[in-house]
């Protein structure tokens, strides 16, 4: 097998580069993010069709660390990691689901849902974090002295950090602020041994602190700053278009806080398409909650300025975000993929949750946030109805039962419930039931 490599360059188009087990989160000149640059001219010794047999050998058996819907992609990905450090739990994968139903509410025949919540710890974050422990337990393999790796968040990303961590035998910190994610959220990097501090802030507050204390090297920053997060992500871009037997969808709706996600899609379709494999590119449709939308207010004004602001709570808590650290790269991105920005009320993300629940699916608050900017783009026309469009479901909808319930008992400040279906509280008569399962069924 030919020799790939990837190295550390600065996202700002500065000429600095980094090896990947550089303890660098940021340009040492300019200060801009970095990226992962992989020698494309070396991966274009594999024809196209080469590199679509290579992955579709791989994905989904049980070969390590192939079997990986992120690690069958490894020469895209950390080319030069040893299998041996690599510590995956066989994440990606995930099912491509046709949203029949939901799709004729909108006229729609051609509507899917990338279903990225059906991982190990419930979310779209396992993608990135194998990458980043990996390369983190790489590193202390070849000497680093790496004590513990670190995350601010806002639920999901501390569930990935401190399950992936405590397979590998690292210990984690996570910083959440306090009384602002889900009790199943909270409990997860509790149960995987994480070191948990709740912090009296919002989740801008918390990255400042993580961000301060990750400046001793010993302790590595695992929030999507840190690029190699990115790499993980990004191959949910190439199982998509695998899914669908390599066509390029021709909308992707992606729900945004930190914005890492929209430029990992973004990169993993610029791979394809300067690899060969793909021979266009799809739009790119980012959502946001109103309560946190400085994105949205910055496309209004045709990216011309950026301005962070103090986010509103929102249902959608892990993109409760004012401040976005991958703010640059997502503008970028959103520009070269004909992109469009759109916002969600709680009313209209709640009520979208809800309508896709009947129809099958049990969404998270944040893909409801996607589904509400799919209504509204598709009643104006922005989105055809012969178009084939993929949302991207970034968490399960079980680590947000309480806003379930609430949804259903009527309970959400500020939302309506338009879908509300409560329990029916009967005494155990067979011919009250009755009477009340003829009523029912005639209103279905």
């Amino acid at each position: 097998m030919k020799e790939y490599n990837a190295v550390f360059t600065c996202a700002e188009g500065c000429d600095e580069q980094y090896p990947l087990d550089e303890v660098v989160y940021k340009c040492k000149k300019c200060g801009g993010l970095l990226e992962v640059h992989h020698d494309i001219e070396a991966l274009k010794d594999k024809s196209a069709d080469e590199w679509k047999k290579l992955f579709a050998s791989r994905s989904n058996t049980t070969a390590w660390p192939y079997g990986s819907g992120v690690w069958s992609k490894k020469e895209w990905v950390i080319p030069d990691i040893q299998d041996d450090n690599i510590v995956s739990m066989f994440e990606g994968n995930t099912n491509l689901f046709w949203a029949k139903r939901f799709g004729e509410i909108l006229g729609m025949k051609d509507l899917w849902v990338k279903m990225c919540g059906i991982s190990h710890t419930g979310s779209f974050k396992d993608l990135g974090m194998t990458v980043l422990v990996s390369m983190v337990n790489e590193m202390m393999h070849r000497g680093k002295p790496i004590k513990a790796v670190a995350c601010a968040s806002t639920g999901d990303t501390s569930a990935a950090l401190s399950a992936y961590a405590a397979y590998a035998g690292i210990p984690s910190i996570v910083f959440l602020p306090s009384n602002k994610i889900s009790t199943a959220q909270l409990v997860q990097p509790m149960s995987n041994n994480a070191i948990v501090l709740s912090l009296d802030t919002d989740f801008d507050g918390c990255m400042k602190i993580v961000q301060e204390i990750t400046k001793d090297d010993s302790i590595y920053l695992a929030n999507s700053m840190n690029s190699l997060r990115v790499e993980g992500q990004k191959t949910i871009s190439v199982e998509i278009v695998q899914q669908f037997d390599w066509e390029v969808p021709d909308t992707i709706i992606i729900p945004g806080g930190n914005l890492g996600n929209v430029s990992a899609l973004g990169k993993g379709f610029k791979m394809m398409y300067e690899l060969g494999l793909i021979n266009k590119l799809p739009r790119l449709i980012l959502a946001q909650a109103e309560n946190a939308n400085p994105l949205y207010l910055s496309y209004l004004n045709g990216f011309k300025t950026f301005e962070a602001l103090t986010p509103k709570k929102t249902l959608a808590s892990a993109i409760q975000i004012g401040d976005p650290v991958s703010v640059g790269k997502a503008i970028k991105v959103l520009k070269d993929f004909n992109g469009i920005v759109e916002q969600a009320s709680e009313d209209e993300l709640a009520d979208a949750v809800a309508l896709a629940d009947r129809t099958g699916m049990f969404c998270c608050p944040h893909t409801g946030v996607a589904l509400a900017v799919l209504i509204k783009l598709a009643a104006a026309g922005k989105i055809a109805k012969d178009e084939k469009t993929v949302v991207i479901s970034t968490a399960h909808g079980l680590k947000f039962s309480e806003f379930k319930v609430g949804y259903h008992d009527e309970t959400l400040t500020g939302v309506k419930s338009k879908y509300a279906n409560k329990a029916i509280l009967l005494k155990p008569d067979a011919n009250s039931v009755r009477d009340i399962l003829e009523q029912e069924l005639k209103k279905r």
